[in-house]
């Protein structure tokens, strides 16, 4: 597998044992693509695969500088690629032990005690509009993949429901924890969920505010492989070439999926817009308890990162 570095250079790829060597009809890529500060990109030549990881600055969630570069990231792949470039997509993390922990609680609780709603509904609106561009492929006739190796909580997990694959190591954990602090999650999980599982078993689901194991979302139908521990970018590539000839049927069967869905991006973002209101309401028990969930989750993953 040749994969174009982070430091890119155009049409210079790296090889098995990191020298560089010359493509023939690789695409010509801007390098900004490969310079973002919170994702790490790289493109695999052989099999039309975009490879990207998130690595968040601090606490794995999505900031206004990742909600950034992945706005920045979507646009530099519709300018860099066409239909015969880019088959796959594939988005995976390198934060220790975490997919993502979704929205930037810090932020919401401070936007929350001043009562900004507009900040709230921007933040909200960006969320459903990379999250719409992503159900939709760019525009381009690619399959996406999410890879996850660790939590995948809250906006973590809504925004895996929009990728057509996911694949997850056999200790990966899902959650929806907003309900636990009052709240709910407003950038797409009622969107995708109702239409995966149905309304009752999506609403029982949201606010159960449970974690699942990869095998429990398996076994629902949102998770479509489950892999050991340390193997899951093996199994995604696999995944990769054994889908190769398969491209065309696969990606046709999940735009008619899509179809049936007929998810609009005016839904999402009315949903973001009740989801502030509710923030607006939450009381101060409601706001301790979800700065103490954020951190929580950064100690944890501190310590991890100091085990490591």
């Amino acid at each position: 597998m040749n994969r174009v570095s982070t430091n890119f250079e155009q049409h210079i790829i790296l090889d098995e044992a990191g020298d560089p060597m010359i493509l023939e009809g690789a695409p010509s890529i801007a390098p900004a693509l490969f310079g973002l500060n919170e994702l790490r990109v790289e493109y695999d030549a052989d099999t039309k695969a975009l490879w990207t990881h998130m690595v968040p600055q601090g606490r794995p969630s999505f900031t206004p500088a990742m909600l950034a570069d992945f706005e920045r990231w979507q646009d530099l792949i519709q300018a860099n690629f066409n239909a015969g470039d880019l088959h796959f997509l594939v988005l995976g993390s390198h934060a220790p032990g975490v997919f993502c922990y979704g929205g930037d609680l810090a932020l919401f609780r401070q936007l929350i005690l001043k009562g900004d709603r507009a900040s709230l509904v921007d933040y909200g609106h960006r969320c459903c509009r990379i999250l719409h561009r992503n159900i939709n492929t760019l525009g381009l006739p690619l399959l996406t993949i999410g890879l996850v190796q660790g939590d995948a909580l809250g906006g973590g997990l809504e925004a895996l429901l929009s990728f057509d694959f996911i694949i997850a190591e056999e200790s990966a954990s899902f959650g929806l924890p907003e309900i636990l602090f009052g709240l709910f999650p407003g950038m797409g999980a009622h969107a995708f969920l109702s239409r995966q599982l149905g309304s009752v078993a999506a609403e029982k689901l949201i606010t159960s505010g449970k974690n699942l194991t990869a095998r429990e979302m398996l076994a629902l139908g949102l998770v479509h492989d489950v892999v050991p521990d340390g193997t899951g970018e093996e199994a995604v590539q696999t995944f990769i070439e054994k889908n190769a000839r398969r491209h065309a049927g696969l990606l046709g069967s999940r735009r008619a999926i899509k179809r049936s869905w007929n998810l609009s991006l005016a839904e999402l973002t009315e949903i973001t817009e009740i989801w502030a209101d509710t923030a607006l309401k939450l009381t101060e028990r409601d706001l301790k308890l979800m700065g103490r969930l954020a951190s929580k989750q950064s100690r944890a993953v501190e310590k991890v990162r100091e085990d490591a």
